[in-house]
């Protein structure tokens, strides 16, 4: 009976650890897709509204879903006058709070990094071709990860669940 209990205690959390890597496989391309939305906006307001940086990043961030909202007030917060950090300063700050939480790659990382490096330090015009560069590689990461998401989320489902019962097989 105690083995019978182990063996389905090992298959169920294997085949949970095979969910929670599809979802991660999942996840990726709608937080990039978000993050995408969020330049766009942050665009926007540099353009039009004429915000000043850190309430136009607490305007998106408020808009959107965690880990991602977290990022983007956190980088907000950071550059208001109680805590004086740079744009670029504050951003890595927030990357190095929070970007453990996303699905999100390297590639993603160093996309915002290098935007950040622009952000408040050269003129409107600039800014917003530095956005949408950003955007523009953030849409092959996405399309990337579209394709690693159809290729890897069925296999992870399935490989878990198998992996569990190999263990259980090898074990007893």
């Amino acid at each position: 009976m105690i083995k019978l209990l182990g063996a389905a205690i090992v298959i169920v959390s294997a085949t949970l650890a095979g969910f929670f890597q599809a979802g991660q496989f999942a996840s990726r391309p709608r937080q990039i897709r978000e993050l995408i939305l969020a330049l766009q906006r942050l665009e926007t307001e540099i353009s039009y509204g004429f915000t000043p940086l850190p309430e136009a990043l607490l305007r998106i961030g408020s808009n959107m879903r965690e880990p991602m909202k977290s990022l983007f007030e956190t980088a907000a917060r950071n550059m208001s006058p109680q805590y004086g950090l740079s744009a670029q300063e504050s951003i890595r700050k927030a990357l190095n709070a929070h970007w453990r939480r996303t699905s999100m790659k390297s590639a993603e990382r160093e996309a915002l990094e290098q935007l950040s490096s622009v952000l408040g330090t050269s003129d409107r015009q600039d800014q917003m071709k530095h956005i949408a560069l950003a955007a523009s590689q953030l849409k092959h990461e996405e399309a990337a990860a579209r394709e690693d998401q159809a290729k890897y989320e069925k296999m992870s489902k399935s490989l878990g669940l198998l992996v569990g019962a190999l263990i259980v097989i090898l074990i007893f």
